[in-house]
Parts: C-alpha cells; sequence; structure tokens
C-alpha cells in the first residue's frame, strides 16, 4: 500500500470504509453497523443474488488499533467465515494489508465440491478489487493533503452522494449530510425541505465547502411535461435554495461545488467540446444553464463556484453500466441509433477525486467538465463493454424503437451526445486514475488483478 502503516490502519478504522468495501457489481447494502470496529461490535449487509436475498452478520474481535481485527460470520451465506484483516509496517513508509479469510460451504463435501471452485474465484475477484480500491484512496488522500475539512453534501443518499461521504470519511474529514427527511444531530445533519424553501443553514456556518448534488432523477422514465417541470425545479429552484442560504452565512464556506452536466453542449456530432464550448439547444442544456445561473448568490456573495459538468457516470452499482450489463452479459449489447453519438464518461472513484481536486485547488472556479480524456461514440464504447465482458456486442437498438420506448428522454439521452474533453481538470494538475474506458470497465466491473 503507498501509505505509512498508521494511514492504512485509519483508512479501514474511519466511517465509510464499509461502504468503499463494497463491490460495485454485487447487490449489497449495508443495512446497520454498531459502535465502529470494536470488540464486539457488529455490522449487517444485505445480499441479493437474483430473488434471493440474504442478510450477513458479522462481529468484530480481536480488535488491535493500528495492527487489525478480525470479523467473523454470526449469520449468513457461509457455514462458516473468519476474516483476518492485518495492516504490517514497511521501513520506506509504505506498508502491507493482508486478509486472512478461511470458510467452510453450507452442505459439506457437497458443497465444496459444487460451489468451492466459483466461490474461490468469486472472492479472489472481490479482494483484488478491495485492494485495488484501498490502495487508490490512500493514494488520493495523501496526494490532497492532511488538513482535515468540514464538508457539506447535499444528495448524500444517492449513488455518487453515498461513496463521496464514504470517500471523505475514510479520509478524516467531516460530512454534514444535507437531506430532506429525518435527520440525525449526532451525524450532524442539516434539515432541508425543499417544498418549503427551509433550509437550517446555521447548521452550515463554518463548513469548508459545500458540494451540491441533490435533483430529480433524468432517466428513471419518459419526460411527460410534468416530470420536466419536476426535473427543472429541483435543480434550478433547489440550487437557488443552497445558494441563497450558504450567501446568508456568517460564516460562509470557501467553495460550492455544484453538480450540472455535460447535457449543457446539446448534441453537437464530432466536434471536440472544451469548457470554452458554447451552450447547446434542448431540455437538458437548457435546464444546465438554468441550473449553473442559480447559483449566482453564491457567486456575488464572494464565495468560489464550481459548475462540475458531470459526464456518464460509469459504476457498476448503478446508472447507465448497470442498466447495460445484463443485456451485453447475455450478448445482445450494440449499437443505439447510428452508433455515431458520443458518449462521454468518467469512473465514479475519478469523479469523487474530481470533487476534492476543486475543493482544495482555490484557482478552479467556472465549468469544469467532470469527464475521462478518453470519449468515444456509442459503438465503441459497446464494443469496449462488450470485450471485457468477453460477449459480441453486435445486437443493434434502432432510433425508431428507442424513441417508441423512452420518447423525448430517449432521443436525447440515448440518439445524441458529445465527446466532451476535461481541459480544465487537466491544465491544472488533476490525475486520473482510469482514464482509458477499458480500464474503467475492467475496474467497475471485477476484472483486475491484485
Amino acid at each position: 500500500m503507498p501509505a505509512p502503516v498508521e494511514a492504512l490502519a485509519a483508512w479501514h478504522f474511519r466511517e465509510g470504509a464499509l461502504q468503499r468495501l463494497v463491490p460495485p457489481w454485487e447487490n449489497a447494502r449495508v443495512l446497520s453497523a454498531s459502535g465502529g470496529i470494536a470488540d464486539g461490535s457488529t455490522v449487517t449487509l444485505r445480499l441479493r443474488k437474483g430473488p434471493v436475498r440474504v442478510d450477513w452478520l458479522a462481529r468484530h474481535e480481536r480488535v488491535e488499533p493500528g495492527r487489525g481485527f478480525v470479523d467473523r460470520q454470526e449469520r449468513g451465506p457461509f457455514a462458516q467465515w473468519v476474516h483476518e484483516h492485518r495492516f504490517l509496517p514497511h521501513e520506506d513508509g509504505r506498508s502491507t494489508l493482508e486478509d486472512h479469510v478461511t470458510y467452510q460451504l453450507p452442505l459439506g463435501a457437497l458443497g465444496a465440491l459444487v460451489g468451492g471452485p466459483l466461490i474461490r474465484g468469486d472472492l479472489e475477484r472481490t479482494f483484488a478489487w478491495r485492494h485495488r480500491r484501498t490502495a487508490n484512496d490512500l493514494r488520493r488522500h495523501a496526494e490532497y493533503g492532511s488538513e482535515t475539512l468540514r464538508v457539506a453534501v447535499s444528495g448524500a443518499s444517492g449513488l455518487v452522494g453515498r461513496q463521496l461521504s464514504a470517500f471523505l470519511t475514510t479520509g478524516g474529514h467531516q460530512v454534514r449530510r444535507i437531506v430532506r427527511g429525518a435527520v440525525d444531530r449526532e451525524r450532524l445533519d442539516v434539515a432541508w425541505d425543499t417544498q418549503k424553501g427551509r433550509l437550517d443553514a446555521e447548521f452550515l456556518n463554518g463548513v469548508d465547502a459545500v458540494v451540491h448534488l441533490a435533483g430529480e432523477n433524468i432517466a428513471d422514465r419518459r419526460w411527460s411535461a410534468d416530470r420536466k417541470r419536476a426535473i427543472r425545479q429541483s435543480r434550478v429552484e433547489g440550487t437557488r435554495q443552497v445558494a441563497e442560504a450558504i450567501a446568508a452565512l456568517p460564516v460562509k464556506p470557501k467553495v460550492l461545488i455544484a453538480a450540472s452536466a455535460i447535457g449543457f453542449y446539446g448534441s453537437r456530432g464530432p466536434e471536440p467540446l472544451d469548457e470554452e464550448s458554447a451552450a447547446g439547444v434542448g431540455f437538458l442544456a437548457e435546464t444546465c444553464q438554468a441550473w449553473e445561473e442559480a447559483t449566482k448568490p453564491a457567486e456575488l456573495a464572494g464565495i468560489r463556484v464550481v459548475h462540475l459538468r458531470i459526464g456518464l457516470v460509469l459504476t457498476a452499482a448503478g446508472g447507465v453500466l448497470a442498466k447495460l450489463r445484463t443485456p451485453f452479459s447475455l450478448g445482445l449489447g450494440g449499437p443505439v441509433g447510428t452508433g455515431r453519438q458520443g458518449m462521454s464518461w468518467i469512473a465514479l472513484d475519478d469523479l469523487l477525486a474530481a470533487v476534492m481536486h476543486c475543493i482544495r485547488d482555490g484557482r478552479i472556479a467556472g465549468p469544469v467538465n467532470a469527464v475521462a480524456p478518453d470519449p468515444r461514440s456509442n459503438a465503441d464504447f459497446g464494443r469496449a463493454l462488450g470485450r471485457v465482458l468477453r460477449r459480441p456486442a453486435f445486437a443493434p437498438l434502432p432510433a425508431a424503437v428507442v424513441s417508441a420506448l423512452f420518447g423525448e428522454m430517449g432521443r436525447e439521452l440515448l440518439l445524441r451526445g458529445a465527446f466532451v474533453q476535461p481541459r480544465r481538470l487537466l491544465d491544472h494538475g488533476f490525475r486520473f486514475d482510469l482514464p482509458r474506458l477499458e480500464q474503467a470497465l475492467a475496474f467497475e466491473l471485477g476484472r483486475v488483478r491484485d
């Protein structure tokens, strides 16, 4: 591991570590955790394999802060499971992470005969991925320094927000969730009633940064007139409420990172685009323009504002990759429409690092394209995914079918696109861990080697 043993151990003992260690391709979530990592503390995961649901309860024991701990299954899918985590120092300032797992499958010899090779392969795949993510996180935290930040995050229960919160807390930073429901004051949650426009802004006083990710999902169903109004209002009005609230604080945050989208550029064919490119036309482009304009109160109050224009976020846990995984695994994937439309994407972990980079670098303001430097056509994207999954990718989805199934939403999101470059991130020294599409797909789908 590219960090001293103290940093390696601290990463594992902090809130958010388990969230970072659950493989994205597994249908698993943390149900509960009690007492952090201490002798006798427990954690419960819920796993789904097709129609089967299993709850896994593990108890921590033999906890030695700075050196390691053991988790033992008390209830779950294995007949027996003991996982020992060891943190070992090196004289050169690096460290070694060792995972020792002892397990038995149900049904004795029959279970070992039928499921043994499959389970062993799954475990090797999982731990190779976990080790890679842990190393990448430790390297990122070292790059961005040891100063503890207080960061408020809206949309913290969403796909990106959950992982951003976990990434920040494992780095030793304090996260305050801006939530639109029940609040947990012990966790310093900030209540937000979007319908009444009420935000408990006093709990944001003195935070270093606000990361605003909240907004209606644009791709969960067809766009009716009512649906488009809801999307626009949630993103534009919600952003205005946040911007006005932090602008009025006695001690203002240094920076507001406000999510936007590369939909700002509209559909532009093969033209390469960067942050200096003009806005496009269409519902998404117009929404993004109004969305970014809604941060004006914060900017006028002297707060540095970054408009993070996010591309397709690649994670097997959700979004476009999760939707494509099943048909492509069955050999039913292929180009959508002409296949020539641009797909500008970013790996989830690079997006989290880009947020931190924009918080730390006080020179960055205005639009920032959160995309990898490897945009592909839709057809190229499909071929790359097919190669990673070792499946053919020739089954087309005609434009007429897309239009019939998804209407305007399908036409804007699936049949149109743009080739967008992250010029400002690169100009300000940002380093991508997963800059190439095949790398990102292999990582997210668990095709990495330890």
